[in-house]
């Protein structure tokens, strides 16, 4: 081998292919095939399988800003779906190094054989800073990820289709990552080298709307003494209330708010006009905003990783949170009777809101964080105490 034959940069097997028609090329990784879909950035160092287990991933590419990815491996307490058979609704993984081999104790699996099992597709050798400074710039763009170990690629048909996909504006996403049925959830959250473990006597029954539900939230909820009842996400309000549950979370999830909410609003109105605590988070929040009267926004590149200050207006702390998402509450569009909780320190975004006559309180970020910091877990303290108080009361 010649030294230039060293330094030769090899064939692309991967490309990222933009709406606008600009193509990136790399090596690919993971499944092989096309898959369309919005180009978003990860700020997050740690996490990635929690990331890309996701399901508020659902119809987006995810770009991580930290270039190593991949290296520790997986395993099987890290993912974050419900179904561990299916995959997550993320389409694609954008990484700057190449993957090495696994090192890290926990490690079960490959990470190139993880994302091949779960039909993710994945290019690497990508300069994600340039990627990442485009998107803040210019917005998220509509793209496809591509990956054909031969090589062989239709540039010109990949364009075209990254030009027609219409985006995530009026898309409900929340239907395909939701559970197909009720289920029960006992598992709590993680103690290092004892793995999950399994609640104790449960002092409140709460309902889970899933929407594309972590399951690290679950596990707070069962850790805060809630028994949980995950039910899917079109149930309507009065089987929700026939379950007579103390309490009622709505979950996080993919997609337009708006378009889940055609279904999803109705249920959340009449479920806070019962008198019941409910809680939201992400896409539960902005959908609890619709239900009270406000409006959602399509955000210009959202929030996406475990390092966002949010400053909490109840106790007056700013708090590290983990965030993931591409709409937002238009805190302009909130009532009178809705008060603003939480504001992102990033761009001053509504980050949280209560109902001022009722028991009802939703924040856009991820207190359970997995990926992230645990300086909002006490968000799950206070869903509690809203239902202590009321059952005190009744």
């Amino acid at each position: 081998m010649t030294t230039a034959d060293a330094w030769a940069i090899p064939p692309a097997t991967a490309l990222l292919v933009l709406a606008d028609g600009t193509v990136i090329e790399g090596q690919g990784l993971g499944a092989t095939g096309e898959a369309v879909a919005e180009v978003c950035f990860n700020t997050a160092i740690t996490g990635y399988q929690e990331i890309l287990t996701d399901p508020s991933y659902a119809g987006q590419i995810v770009t991580f800003t930290f270039p190593h990815v991949g290296n520790v491996g997986v395993n099987e307490e890290d993912v974050e779906t419900i179904n561990m058979a299916s995959a997550s609704g993320v389409r694609g993984a954008v990484l700057k190094a190449d993957v090495t081999s696994p090192s890290n104790y926990r490690s079960a699996r490959r990470f190139d054989d993880w994302l091949k099992a779960r039909g993710i597709i994945g290019i690497s050798g990508i300069d994600t800073r340039a990627l990442t400074a485009r998107i803040r710039d210019l917005g998220v763009p509509n793209a496809v990820i591509a990956h054909h170990p031969d090589g062989k690629f239709d540039v010109d048909a990949l364009k075209a289709q990254a030009a027609a996909w219409p985006g995530l504006e009026g898309m409900d996403l929340a239907k395909d990552v939701t559970s197909g049925q009720s289920l029960g959830w006992t598992q709590t959250p993680w103690v290092w080298n004892e793995g999950y473990g399994e609640k104790g006597q449960s002092e409140f029954k709460v309902v889970a709307i899933d929407y594309g539900v972590k399951r690290n939230i679950l596990r707070l909820l069962a850790d805060a003494g809630c028994d949980v009842t995950l039910v899917p996400a079109t149930t309507s309000a009065d089987d929700i209330l026939a379950l007579k549950p103390d309490g009622v979370f709505l979950s996080n999830g993919p997609g337009d708010p708006a378009a889940t909410g055609t279904y999803a609003v109705p249920a959340i109105r009449k479920l806070v006009d019962s008198g019941l605590p409910v809680f939201g988070i992400c896409l539960g929040h902005q959908m609890l905003a619709l239900a009270l009267g406000g409006k959602t926004l399509k955000m210009h590149q959202g929030h996406h990783g475990a390092n966002h200050p949010v400053h909490d207006h109840t106790t007056g702390k700013v708090e590290i949170t983990s965030m993931n998402h591409g709409f937002a509450v238009d805190r302009d569009s909130l009532p009178d009777d809705v008060e603003e909780t939480h504001v992102s320190l990033f761009d001053g975004s509504n980050c949280g809101i209560r109902l001022k006559d009722k028991p009802a309180f939703s924040v856009q970020y991820h207190p359970e964080a997995s990926p992230g910091p645990r300086d909002s877990h006490y968000l799950f303290q206070r869903f509690t105490d809203l239902m202590r108080a009321r059952k005190a009361a009744h």
